[in-house]
């Protein structure tokens, strides 16, 4: 794909979010695998399937129905997108953040709250928890930057020290304790899957990277919006546990995550407001 060819497509999908949903946002929440029940927070004022949408496609994998949704949290204007697709797929890491690319060019982005599912590596951690990103690690090995670079979108070398935000943490752990919900936090590690780990990388992802929780998605959408100047805030739901020795599954992920709807609504209906 060609920098002409990559932006030129960029461009499109901008206008067309553009008019599909007028107005400024004050952010965009990514909805993660089985976390989408959260657009019923939301007073909705447009909506559009992304795979009406030019560039970007219909999501593959349960649990993301694959929607823009405009509206406000409170009197807050944000974008919802419930679902995302992603590298395991068979799409590039570009095409898998497209659609987060355009909507911070179409809409002035400026915050962005990633959410997800995520397997539990921290022994404290128990299934239903819900962990605030304080870094990550990027194990697909791909990087949404490699190619040619268009300095008006961002630097050729981004900085991702702080790639999660230190102010927009304390903002959510405030949002939390006030609502009486008990954030983790951690070290997020993002691998490309689909496959889930095996027990020797279990222990390497533990012992030697030092991670928290493990998912596959994250990683290239915070990339991107750190590279495009947003604050970035990372929230994974914990959704099984990889410290016991027991199967993974999806339909486990999907029905724990229905155990925390309500508090992963709760939390964001409060944080939102406050940012």
């Amino acid at each position: 794909m060609t920098r002409q060819c990559y932006e030129s497509r960029v461009a499109e999908l901008a206008d067309a979010l553009k008019n599909r949903f007028p107005g400024p946002a004050r952010a965009a929440v990514i909805a993660g695998s089985g976390l989408g029940s959260f657009v019923n927070s939301v007073r909705a004022e447009h909506e559009a399937a992304c795979d009406g949408l030019p560039h970007v496609g219909a999501s593959t994998v349960e649990g993301h129905d694959g929607r823009v949704v405009s509206g406000l949290v409170a009197d807050t204007p944000v974008v919802l997108l419930c679902g995302r697709r992603h590298y395991y797929e068979g799409i590039g890491v570009k095409d898998a953040t497209i659609l987060l690319r355009a909507l911070i060019l179409s809409h002035g982005i400026k915050t962005l709250i990633i959410t997800n599912a995520a397997g539990g590596l921290n022994p404290r951690f128990e299934a239903g928890d819900l962990m605030l990103i304080s870094d990550h690690i990027n194990w697909m090995m791909g990087n949404p930057l490699r190619g040619a670079n268009n300095d008006a979108w961002g630097p050729r070398f981004s900085d991702m020290s702080d790639v999660y935000s230190r102010r927009l943490r304390m903002v959510a752990r405030s949002a939390a304790l006030e609502a009486g919900i008990v954030l983790r936090e951690g070290v997020y590690i993002a691998s490309h899957g689909p496959s889930y780990e095996t027990r020797a990388e279990i222990a390497m992802l533990q012992n030697i990277l030092g991670g928290d929780a493990i998912g596959m998605s994250t990683a290239p959408e915070a990339i991107v919006a750190k590279h495009m100047g947003c604050g970035v805030l990372g929230i994974s739901f914990i959704s099984n546990l990889l410290t016991v020795p027991a199967k993974t599954t999806h339909d486990e992920v999907m029905a724990n995550a229905r155990l925390v709807e309500n508090k992963f609504s709760r939390l964001l209906t409060n944080l939102i407001p406050r940012l």
